[in-house]
Formats: structure tokens, C-alpha cells, sequence
């Protein structure tokens, strides 16, 4: 997906449990099929990040990003194409929506 100009915003999709990674996922085909211009993102935090291990997506995982906590936590590693977040997902979080990012909890 291309960044969008300024009156489009970038959706960024918070999956916190496994149910909300599977409407994440489903809000990503859904963007991609009706607004492929549109930028959008998946951060997984909690039991979100083992049901996106478990159960890869990979159009999905190409835009979803990874809690380092989380991770951490349950002792495992993110494969190509996640992208592991350089902080929390809750700072990540809060950083993206101050640069514009709009929250939506999937």
C-alpha cells in the first residue's frame, strides 16, 4: 500500500486478543479491496501475538507489527514478514497516534 496524501489517514488496527486479530485481519482485506491506497497497520500486543504465530496470514502479517514485549514474555520470536515494534505496543501506540496515526481497537 502507498502512503496516503493528507486527507487520507493512515488506520492503524490494535489487536490485543486473538479475536480482535482475526477482525483485524479481516478490516485488512476489507481496506485493501475497497482503499488500496490506504495505509494501514496491525499492532499485536497480549494473546494476540501467539494467535498471529500460530495461525500465519501472509498479506496480513506483511503489515503487522509485533509487540517486543510480549514476545519477551511468552519466550518466542517473530518470523519474516512481522515486524517486531522497537518499544511496547502501548508507547507505540501512543507515539503513533501523536504522528497522526488514527486508532482503531479491531
Amino acid at each position: 500500500m502507498t502512503s496516503p496524501d493528507d486527507s487520507e489517514p493512515r488506520i492503524l488496527l490494535h489487536a490485543p486478543t486473538a479475536g480482535a486479530l482475526i477482525r483485524a485481519r479481516g478490516n485488512v482485506a476489507n481496506i485493501a479491496k475497497n482503499a488500496p491506497h490506504r495505509t494501514v497497520r496491525i499492532v499485536v500486543n497480549s494473546e494476540a501475538v501467539a494467535a498471529t504465530l500460530d495461525a500465519p496470514d501472509a498479506a496480513a502479517d506483511a503489515l503487522t507489527w509485533v509487540c517486543p514485549n510480549t514476545l519477551t514474555k511468552i519466550g518466542r520470536t517473530a518470523p519474516d514478514p512481522l515486524t517486531v515494534l522497537p518499544e511496547g505496543a502501548v508507547l507505540a501506540i501512543a507515539r503513533l497516534q501523536r504522528e497522526g496515526w488514527c486508532y482503531v481497537r479491531a
